[in-house]
């Protein structure tokens, strides 16, 4: 096994066959039979590195490699590297408290443990609170999620219990923008997004109400940006020979600070968390609602970067570990593997999500039936072949495809007879609409865990 990871240079990824790098192109296949055929589990893309080289990567129609995705908690990682660098740089110490960079909260944060909470404790999700609090932060009178949070005594001494609490990781996010004076994209762009050769028109992070990027989720990016973080942290913080992370910050954030054996039943959830995180039973991971994925494994020098739309979770990962393992544990390879390799490369070549088959969509204006989902669209019309949704006082159009899904902007639409599937293609959410009598009846495969508009179901755009 190797334990040191191939540097690799910015721009794109290089590419490789499988067996160039020692993997068993057999095992890959049957990984991507497993994501297809598992319940709770839809794959939109994939991409595995060996030794810094994608030996495998593929993208399920309507989905494509320059599409960015919505990657609800995956988004933490990246806060946690933004921190990385505003430690190296001076900028924010983990020892401090979080109070200490708001002092203008100082009389309202009345709570003792609440004001012996420090930074590194909300990096490691072990700020002494029981439960999530981003409800009730959130319901702050001034809109400040972090005078909010702060205002909420702890259950427990600060460092000694693991909860998975979002304005943790808003505190982090807040503390790096204060004190760089930037925006998250913008304080990371110089130092990790330009270094990795990523186009940053093509990301997009959601912002509170003060203009302030969430932290906790919220970025969309492409699936590569995915997988050169992870290659980043596997190669210690050193990118095309130039160091970018510290290590010593790769090092404490990638190893388990607090106990989470009792979070939840799912193993790979149990096994301790880092500075935004997760210990695995293999590696360590960052991951996001719903099947986001950036898996890095340091024993077999591989990264796994995947996006879905996957309520059961861990799934995924019984499939990466039963399947994609073996094939990347230095395996003996077949004599034909060349032939593996091609047939991999054939599979992933033509991967695509059902659409509609059908007679042509049926077509008129269309009221919301009673308990329709979600409750903000009230209004469908399909004229000509096109969609309308009026939700929210905005109307998001797109063309309807039979046999086929369209790629209009963020939604991709396919239509038959009396049903339209409407995917918002930056996220991972698809709607299903049925017409009847004049009504439409919609519902949520996934429920959208920001909104309620359906126009924030896209990468948003750069703020001016």
């Amino acid at each position: 096994m190797s334990t040191e990871a191939t540097h690799v240079s910015s721009r794109s990824l290089p590419r490789s066959t499988p067996s160039a790098q020692g993997v068993d192109a057999r095992g890959l296949t049957a990984f991507v039979d497993a994501l297809e055929s598992t319940a709770g589990v839809e794959p939109h893309s994939l991409q595995v590195l060996r030794h810094g080289h994608v030996v495998a990567e593929g993208w399920w129609t309507p989905f494509h490699p320059d599409r960015p995705h919505l990657l609800y908690s995956l988004s933490k990682s990246f806060t946690s590297t933004a921190l990385g660098f505003a430690v190296a740089e001076g900028l924010v110490d983990l020892d401090a408290t979080i109070l200490s960079y708001f002092p203008e909260f100082d009389a309202d944060v009345t709570d003792e443990r609440s004001r012996r909470i420090l930074v590194r404790h909300v990096a490691n999700m072990a700020s002494g609170h029981r439960e999530e609090t981003i409800e009730q932060a959130s319901a702050d009178p001034t809109g400040d999620v972090v005078r909010g949070f702060l205002r909420i005594p702890p259950d427990a001494e600060p460092g000694t219990l693991f909860c998975y609490n979002q304005p943790c990781t808003f505190s982090v996010s807040a503390i790096v923008q204060r004190t760089s004076g930037q925006g998250l994209l913008e304080y990371l762009r110089p130092r990790l997004l330009d270094p990795l050769g990523v186009d940053v028109e093509n990301l997009g992070w959601l912002s509170d109400g003060q203009g302030r990027e969430l932290g906790f989720s919220g970025f969309h990016a492409p699936t590569e940006l995915i997988a050169k973080l992870g290659q980043l942290y596997l190669q210690r913080g050193v990118w095309e020979g130039r160091r970018l992370l510290a290590e010593s910050w790769v090092e404490e954030a990638t190893t388990s600070h607090v106990d989470n054996a009792s979070f939840n039943a799912n193993p790979d959830w149990q096994q301790g968390y880092g500075y935004q995180f997760w210990i695995a039973r293999h590696g360590y991971r960052g991951d996001g609602a719903y099947g986001q994925f950036c898996v890095v494994l340091p024993e077999q020098d591989v990264v796994v970067a995947i996006t879905s739309q996957s309520p059961d979770m861990q799934a995924v990962l019984d499939a990466a570990w039963e399947h994609l393992l073996p094939a990347v544990s230095d395996p003996e390879l077949p004599a034909d593997a060349a032939a593996h390799d091609e047939a991999l490369a054939r599979r992933t070549s033509s991967l695509a999500l059902a659409p509609l088959e059908g007679p042509d969509v049926v077509e008129g204006e269309f009221s919301a039936a009673p308990g329709s989902e979600p409750p903000t669209l009230t209004a469908v019309s399909v004229r000509d072949g096109e969609l309308v949704l009026s939700d929210s006082g905005a109307e998001l159009r797109a063309a309807v495809g039979r046999g086929r899904w369209t790629d209009t902007g963020p939604l991709s639409v396919s239509g038959a007879g009396d049903r339209v599937d409407v995917r918002f293609a930056e996220t991972p959410h698809l709607l299903h609409l049925t017409f009847s009598d004049g009504t439409f009846s919609g519902r949520w495969e996934t429920w959208p865990l920001h909104g309620p508009a359906l126009s924030v179901l896209r990468k948003p755009e750069p703020s001016s």
